[in-house]
């Protein structure tokens, strides 16, 4: 039946959805700070310091704090169930490069250089990302100088994110069409017996 997904497909899906609203409020609260850093106008670093843009500093900070969890969580689940990929195509590739075995197209070494990209930029943002909720900063805490300055975790966790933004966008758009494909078969198989909404809608014949 056309409306009906597999329980798989549609868990895999529920776990991809946390992941793109927890990777989405992220993003967007990410560029909030990434333009309205956290300065006054005493050091000349923020003309906006003070201006209130919907919510305030702080909300905008839970934001990032908690939605960024979400998409660490949902990601690691989602790793969890596609590590058998992981390591076919770590292999295919591995045995590409010696000779060994089929060569993959180009199409195919880019769509694994992006999910390489969003895979290490994704590791750095949530490992800085997890730094700052553990070590205080602000006033006069003392940096505690874990691996690195809390400057370079700043400067890891920024840039991290904007390759991760810009990855991610490019793998989106590489799947768009299995993405609305499956979403809308998610959401018909929501409806009663799992039938396509359009097909609910038709009347009955009346009879003579």
């Amino acid at each position: 039946m056309k409306g009906t997904v597999s329980k798989q497909t549609r868990n895999n899906w529920l776990i991809d959805a946390a992941v793109f609203v927890g990777a989405l409020v992220a993003a967007i609260t990410g560029v909030y700070f990434l333009f309205l850093p956290s300065g006054g106008y005493q050091g000349g670093r923020n003309p906006m310091y003070g201006i209130t843009i919907l919510f305030s500093r702080s909300t905008w900070d839970n934001l990032h704090t908690w939605f960024g969890a979400l998409m660490i969580a949902a990601v690691a689940v989602h790793f969890a169930i596609h590590w058998s990929w992981v390591k076919g195509t770590a292999k295919r590739m591995a045995k590409s490069a010696v000779g060994k075995g089929a060569r993959m197209n180009r199409h195919g070494y880019f769509n694994v250089a992006v999910d390489a990209t969003v895979a290490l930029s994704f590791l750095l943002a949530a490992v800085s990302g997890v730094y700052f909720m553990f070590v205080p900063g602000g006033g006069r805490a003392v940096d505690p100088l874990f691996i690195f300055t809390r400057t370079a975790w700043d400067l890891i966790h920024t840039w991290s994110g904007v390759a991760l933004i810009a990855a991610a966008t490019i793998h989106f758009a590489i799947h768009w069409n299995w993405v609305t494909k499956v979403t809308v078969k998610v959401f018909r198989s929501l409806s009663p017996l799992g039938k396509p909404v359009a097909q609910q809608t038709v009347a009955e014949p009346i009879e003579a």
